[in-house]
């Protein structure tokens, strides 16, 4: 009986049903199956809607979106992306890594990878063409670099996991930070190793002038700037999530302004989508809160815990399995809706076993990212594959290869927890 809104649950995701009406359809019959009170499913459903979107912390995540889509808007990332490529010119694959560079910096004035991908699409893969790039490198590194936007702060993810779990959000979008870096480095590796053995698929390099470079440098100084202020004020503590996400919107709408770059129809064009995107989300909350006091009745994370627990294995051996049971999930399901559907059931094993949630929290965040670009579904590889008008097996043979850097930090963190745990650390 238990596993009846489970099954109803997958078979209406597959059958196209939107993710929030599949949870809240499975939830209210669960509920209804377990407690047999037709008036109890309609209080959850009366309540759930208000409960879960009222929160205060709720509002960090629009703001985020918004400080993306003014960014965008501001023209920021073309810069980032101009300053990058004139650096790394004297390199063959270049472009690529300064795709990765503007992935990682952009990452910090937005949080979302989705629209990192479809930004950075628009800006790195015209001038890899023109250059030369082939289509399979070009549109795999913006495809897997847009995943950097899911370590760097602010992290529409992380901010989702800290509510979900009732963990510290500060300390969450903190510890992205050096997992974030390492991924950008082992991205570089990857491109400079694969650049050299096919050569083929990167042209030789067409050095820019010291002039150029320090010209398109100076453009990015307003970038820097609000990178700076955002991250500082998150790792200080001086400032909440929430403020620091309606801060870091407001600086990049007045950069934008003062550049005379963002418009009054580009400010009318990223609140329509912030509004849209945010809708989208709440939704999804919505409805993975009715299926989760489903969970809740029906007592499956305590079964799987006791199970666990009787079992007397490895906690690594465990954690292993979430692992790979995440890395399978993700290539099905957005990272939202997945953080939202799994934690419920995942994250009561993991405290008790012992683990750390932040740890948990930038593990999880990595199994999304290989999701993201993963067959067969991978949303960051779909956003490439459309807006940059290039065959979706061209994306997820680049992204294949690539997604080896994501793997390798994976590991990493695995085998040495304080990379993600050290800078949380020393926050106040």
């Amino acid at each position: 009986m238990v596993s009846v809104p489970f099954i109803i649950m997958v078979v209406a995701l597959l059958l196209g049903v939107p993710i929030p009406f599949a949870l809240g359809i499975a939830g209210m019959l669960g509920i209804w199956l377990i407690t047999g009170d037709i008036g109890m499913v309609m209080n959850v459903l009366g309540t759930a809607p208000f409960a879960n979107t009222a929160d205060y912390m709720m509002t960090t995540i629009p703001m985020f979106i918004l400080m993306a889509h003014f960014s965008s808007s501001s023209g920021l990332a073309q810069d980032l992306f101009s300053a990058a490529s004139n650096l790394f010119s004297h390199i063959r694959g270049g472009l690529a890594i300064a795709t990765v560079f503007a992935c990682g910096i952009f990452g910090a004035m937005s949080g979302a990878s989705v629209a990192a991908a479809s930004v950075m699409s628009k800006i790195a893969l015209p001038n890899m063409r023109r250059l030369g790039y082939s289509e399979v490198l070009a549109s795999g590194t913006v495809a897997v670099g847009s995943c950097l936007d899911t370590f760097i702060p602010p992290s529409v993810g992380m901010v989702v996991y800290g509510i979900v779990t009732d963990t510290s959000i500060g300390k969450l979008l903190i510890a992205g930070i050096v997992p974030g870096i390492i991924i950008g480095i082992f991205l570089v590796l990857v491109i400079l190793i694969w650049v050299t053995v096919k050569p083929s698929h990167a042209p030789k390099t067409q050095r820019a002038s010291w002039e150029e470079r320090w010209g398109s440098l100076r453009k990015i100084w307003p970038s820097i700037l609000l990178i700076f202020i955002v991250l500082g004020l998150l790792y200080t503590g001086i400032a909440t999530p929430t403020e620091v996400g309606a801060i870091g919107a407001f600086m990049s709408a007045v950069i934008g302004l003062t550049m005379g770059r963002l418009t009054w129809a580009g400010i009318v064009e990223a609140l329509k989508e912030t509004i849209s995107s945010s809708v989208m989300i709440f939704i999804i909350i919505i409805g993975a809160q009715i299926f989760g006091t489903y969970i809740v009745l029906s007592q499956v994370p305590q079964k799987i815990v006791a199970v666990v627990t009787e079992m007397n294995v490895n906690r690594w051996v465990v954690i292993v399995g979430i692992v790979a049971a995440y890395f399978i999930i993700s290539m099905f399901m957005d990272e939202i809706p997945l953080l939202l559907i799994t934690l419920q059931i995942a994250f009561p094993l993991i405290i008790k076993l012992g683990f750390n949630p932040i740890w948990f929290g930038v593990l999880s965040m990595l199994m999304v990212s290989m999701g993201l670009v993963f067959p067969p579904v991978g949303m960051a590889a779909f956003i490439v594959s459309a807006t940059g008008n290039v065959d979706l097996m061209k994306v997820y043979r680049g992204t294949s290869i690539l997604v080896i850097a994501l793997v390798l930090t994976t590991v990493c963190m695995m085998i040495f927890p304080q990379i993600a745990l050290w800078l949380p650390s020393t926050m106040r």
